[in-house]
C-alpha cells in the first residue's frame, strides 16, 4: 500500500501567473508595461511569475528580449515574488544557453517543455532534462504539455528525474490525473497545475499550487481559492473555483490560445498588454466583448 506523502514546500511560491509579454502597438517589447503588469500581479496575490512561457509568447521573442524581460521584471518586483524563466526549446544546446542567460539576468528558477517536433523517446527526453539541469545552479521545473509538444514526459521518466537535486517541480498540463498521483506519491516533486480548471482539484490532492494564464486578469480570485482551502473552507473554495468557470472556459477553451484571450481582456481593461505576435492573431470584437462581460460578472461585488 502506498503511504501518503506530505506536500513538498513550494519552491517558487504557490500562486504563480504565466504572465503575458507586453508589446507596444508597433510590436516591440514593452518593458515599462511589463513592469507595471508584474507589479499589479504581485499586489494581487501572485508570489511567483513565469516569464517567457507559453502565455508569454516564447516562440516569437528573441533571446535578448527574454533576458531583458527578466531584468525589467526583477527590478519591478524585487524579492516580493519569484521569477521563473521559460527556457524550453526543441534544441538542447539552445535551451542550456537560454538557461545560463536567465540565471545571469536574475531568474530564480527555470521552466522547460519536453523538446518538441522531433518527438524524442523517453531516454532522450530524460537526458535532455539532465543536461539542462546541470547547466546552471537554478532549480528546474519540468513542463509537461503534450498537446503542444507532441510528446509526454511520462510519469516513470519524472520519477527518475526527481532524483536530480535541481529538478524540483512539474507544471502539469497533461490531463492525466492518474499519472500525476503516481508521481506525487513516489517523489518530492512540487506539482503546479497549468490548467486553470484544475487549481483546486490538484491542490487538494497534494499539489503545490498553480501556474495560471487566467490569473493575468483575476490574480486575487485564484489566490483566494487556495487560501480558502488552506483555511478549511473546502465548500467555499469549490464555489470560488466554479465561479471562475465561465471566464476560464472563455479564455482557455474557446478555440483561441490563452495568450490571445488574455491580451484581449487586458487591453479591454486598459492594462499593459499590446498585440500578439504572428502567427497569432488578435481576438475579434465579439470575443473581446464576451470576455469583458464574463470578467465584469465575476468581479461584481
Amino acid at each position: 500500500m502506498t503511504t501518503p506523502r506530505m506536500p513538498p514546500p513550494p519552491p517558487f511560491g504557490r500562486a504563480l501567473c504565466a504572465m503575458v509579454t507586453p508589446f507596444t502597438a508597433e510590436g516591440a517589447l514593452d518593458l515599462d508595461g511589463a513592469q507595471r503588469l508584474a507589479d499589479r500581479l504581485v499586489a494581487g496575490g501572485c508570489d511567483g511569475l513565469v516569464l517567457s512561457g507559453t502565455t508569454g509568447e516564447s516562440p516569437t521573442t528573441t533571446d535578448a528580449e527574454k533576458s531583458a524581460l527578466i531584468r525589467a521584471v526583477r527590478e519591478a518586483v524585487g524579492e516580493r515574488a519569484s521569477i521563473v524563466a521559460g527556457v524550453g526549446t526543441a534544441d538542447t544546446l539552445h535551451s542550456t544557453e537560454l538557461a545560463r542567460a536567465a540565471e545571469k539576468a536574475g531568474a530564480d528558477g527555470l521552466l522547460a517543455v519536453a523538446p518538441y517536433y522531433s518527438r524524442p523517446p523517453q531516454d532522450a527526453i530524460e537526458a535532455h532534462f539532465r543536461e539542462l539541469a546541470d547547466a546552471t545552479a537554478l532549480p528546474l521545473t519540468l513542463y509537461d504539455i503534450p498537446g503542444r509538444t507532441g510528446v509526454r514526459i511520462e510519469p516513470e521518466t519524472m520519477i527518475r528525474l526527481a532524483g536530480h537535486p535541481r529538478i524540483v517541480a512539474v507544471k502539469d498540463c497533461a490531463y492525466d490525473l492518474m499519472g500525476t498521483q503516481k508521481v506525487l506519491s513516489r517523489t518530492d516533486l512540487a506539482f503546479y497545475t497549468g490548467c486553470d480548471e484544475y487549481v483546486l482539484a490538484l491542490y487538494a490532492l497534494g499539489g503545490t499550487g498553480y501556474i495560471s494564464t487566467v490569473a493575468n486578469v483575476i490574480p486575487r480570485h485564484f489566490r483566494s481559492i487556495i487560501d480558502t482551502f488552506d483555511a478549511g473552507g473546502t465548500a467555499e473554495a469549490a464555489r470560488l473555483q466554479q465561479r471562475a468557470l465561465e471566464l476560464t472556459e472563455l479564455m482557455m477553451s474557446s478555440g483561441l490560445p490563452g495568450t490571445v484571450t488574455a491580451k484581449a481582456l487586458l487591453t479591454g481593461l486598459g492594462l499593459p498588454s499590446g498585440p500578439v505576435r504572428a502567427p497569432l492573431r488578435p481576438a475579434d470584437s465579439r470575443t473581446t466583448k464576451e470576455l469583458l462581460a464574463a470578467y465584469e460578472e465575476l468581479t461584481l461585488p
